[in-house]
């Protein structure tokens, strides 16, 4: 078949399906999200063109944005889906790479097709080209290099024929998943080829389930059935395998509490008498509580980022740790007890027998019904402005199973994640991986593509909002809709935070700390800025008005329409579940209360583990 290089891709694209959980088959490529300029307009837009009718394509308002808006898609199919997005070169092409960093730090497939500069050099420096003096092979599209899991330049058209197996064993492996990168020269785009009729046969791609060696799963039960402390930590990887159902059943068997990562949310139901909640910094303390006093931890499908761990000061200095991981570079970590296999495979084959004591077991519910006294008092209390808790509280009341919640940055992460009830399985997605300001936005409009059995709802700050709020547009024009509840607390209130919190003085994060040359600087009037972009918009002064708000926007959201809901929120009030995080405190200040800080960073570190093999 002669094709264009782009024919051919667009093409190979078409004919990839994928499994999902419950066992029928969707498009693995559900659509491309796409901005044309000269690099990619002509080669890959007219293939994008020919195809329409196979794969949908979607015109985003930022590189960037429309980029994470295919992450969101991804998250939501829980990897079984992979969004598509396709830049021209330069300028275009470097917004994506902040998507393939969100992408690779959550390990979510993405496939990112920048157009690259002319592979036969003969108009250059054309047009948005950089030039350097020192490497003529380099484009900017090599700064996605360090982001990608896999990235590969096609400077012929064949080159597809070995690079595309590559690219979808990386998209939908286990272990090895996230962001890929092929940059198109745009010559090369519209060169072509007689490529085989078979390489565009379609291929199903079933959920991969890597079994674990038996010896580590021999170790790994050893090592559990010595604990009269276990507790089970359960990740995304969990959430990815399919395996939440499996995991309880597990700690079901052996009387094994169960606690949280910020990717592993909403796996378990909030009310399980096992269940003792969110774990580290943002988490709850009623996890943390049962982490410090755990002699075995079991850790299945998650990397224990230093949020999950409290830079690893959540864990008592005796704690033996087994890791269940699909990816050994993870496993390995922190000199676990590593099982390498995928966490459903590998908990059905973790066969032991022995139970926790059933006073252990009987810690979680109790610690975790004060961590919920803790929260309805939050959501209760007397305050000048709502409260980021009292927010997080109405939305929960309002949602149900299918609803599906988001945030990503800022203060609202640790509110989500310790104060949300899980309404149902898999249902949130906090982007704690990159902490991505504005993903907030633009991953709803890809969720809100994928999950369409209930309402899409996201959180976020006017920090966020004014990072990146085009896509909002994007969603409105193509009939995607999501509610998104606004929080203005005037600045970037989290991180004057942990500004005035480690002994600095207020500068340069709330509004009223930013140099100005004008007496009164104005502020931004969100709800006009998202009517102008196509959103319904609601305002609310006090959480009645959001009650009633969020339930008409959740209205909208269902016709198909963005809706945006703003309120003011108190700059001050937080969630603290009572763990410690490493920050850098300098060694010297001008500052007498730095310099205690210091002293406090000194002293916390003594108890930091670093390596836990006994």
């Amino acid at each position: 078949m002669r094709l264009t290089t782009a024919q051919a891709l667009v093409r190979w694209l078409v004919a990839q399906r994928t499994e999902l959980f419950d066992g029928t088959e969707a498009p693995l490529f559900p659509a491309v999200f796409a901005i044309f300029g000269h690099g990619n307009v002509l080669g890959l837009g007219s293939a994008l063109e020919e195809y329409r009718a196979e794969i949908p394509v979607w015109r985003g308002h930022t590189e960037q944005g429309m980029a994470l808006a295919a992450v969101g898609y991804a998250k939501a199919t829980h990897r079984r889906q992979v969004g598509v997005a396709t830049s021209s070169i330069g300028p275009g092409a470097l917004n994506m790479v902040t998507a393939a960093g969100v992408a690779n730090a959550n390990r979510l497939p993405l496939l990112l097709l920048p157009g690259d500069t002319f592979a036969n050099r003969a108009p250059d420096p054309v047009l948005q080209q950089i030039e350097p003096f020192t490497d003529g092979t380099v484009s900017v599209n090599d700064a996605f290099k360090p982001v990608s899991r896999y990235f590969d330049r096609i400077m012929r058209p064949e080159q597809l024929l070995s690079a595309l197996p590559q690219v979808a064993r990386v998209l939908t492996d286990p272990a090895d998943c996230g962001p890929v990168t092929l940059a198109l020269p745009q010559d090369i785009q519209a060169e072509a080829f007689d490529f085989p009729e078979s390489f565009f046969a379609p291929v199903v791609h079933h959920v991969s389930r890597p079994r674990p060696d038996v010896r580590a799963l021999e170790r790994a039960a050893a090592v559990l059935s010595s604990s009269s402390r276990p507790l089970l930590v359960l990740g995304g990887g969990v959430r990815y395998s399919g395996a939440a159902q499996v995991a309880v059943e597990f700690a079901e068997r052996h009387r094994i509490p169960i606690v949280e990562t910020t990717a592993g949310r909403t796996l378990v139901p909030h009310s399980h008498p096992l269940h003792a909640g969110p774990l580290g910094i943002t988490g709850s303390s009623s996890a943390n509580v049962l982490a410090a006093e755990a002699d075995v931890v079991m850790a299945v499908g998650t990397r224990l980022q230093d949020f999950t761990t409290a830079s690893w000061t959540v864990f008592n200095p005796d704690v033996q740790l087994i890791t269940i991981n699909t990816a050994r570079f993870d496993a390995v970590k922190h000199g676990a007890v590593a099982v390498v296999g995928d966490a459903r495979a590998s908990l059905d084959e973790l066969s032991l027998d022995w139970q926790a004591p059933a006073a252990w077991a009987e810690r979680a519910p109790a610690e975790l019904a004060k961590w919920d006294a803790h929260i309805f008092g939050l959501r209760t209390v007397e305050s000048t402005l709502p409260t980021y808790a009292q927010v997080v509280g109405a939305v929960n009341n309002l949602s149900g199973p299918a609803d599906y919640v988001m945030t990503a940055s800022g203060g609202l992460p640790g509110e989500l994640i310790g104060g949300w009830r899980a309404t149902g399985e898999s249902t949130m997605d906090v982007e704690y991986g990159f902490s991505c300001m504005g993903y907030e936005v633009a991953g709803a409009w890809g969720a809100a593509m994928a999950h369409t059995n209930g309402v899409v709802t996201t959180l976020l700050g006017d920090g966020s909002y004014l990072m990146l709020n085009s896509e909002l547009y994007s969603a409105a024009f193509a009939g995607h809709g999501f509610v998104a509840v606004v929080c203005d607390n005037d600045g970037y209130a989290v991180i004057d935070r942990l500004q005035r919190g480690q002994g600095g003085a207020g500068f340069n994060n709330m509004y009223g700390d930013v140099r100005t040359t004008l007496v009164n600087p104005p502020r931004v009037d969100f709800a006009s800025h998202a009517a102008s972009l196509g959103c319904a918009v609601l305002a609310a002064t006090t959480i009645d008005d959001l009650r009633a708000a969020y339930t008409k926007a959740r209205e909208h959201a269902q016709d198909g329409r963005p809706a945006v809901v703003v309120i003011k929120t108190h700059p001050s009030s937080w969630t603290e579940a009572g763990a410690w995080w490493e920050v850098g405190v300098p060694q010297t200040s001008h500052r007498a209360e730095i310099a205690q800080s210091r002293t406090d960073l000194d002293e916390a570190k003594t108890h930091q583990l670093r390596y836990l093999r006994h």
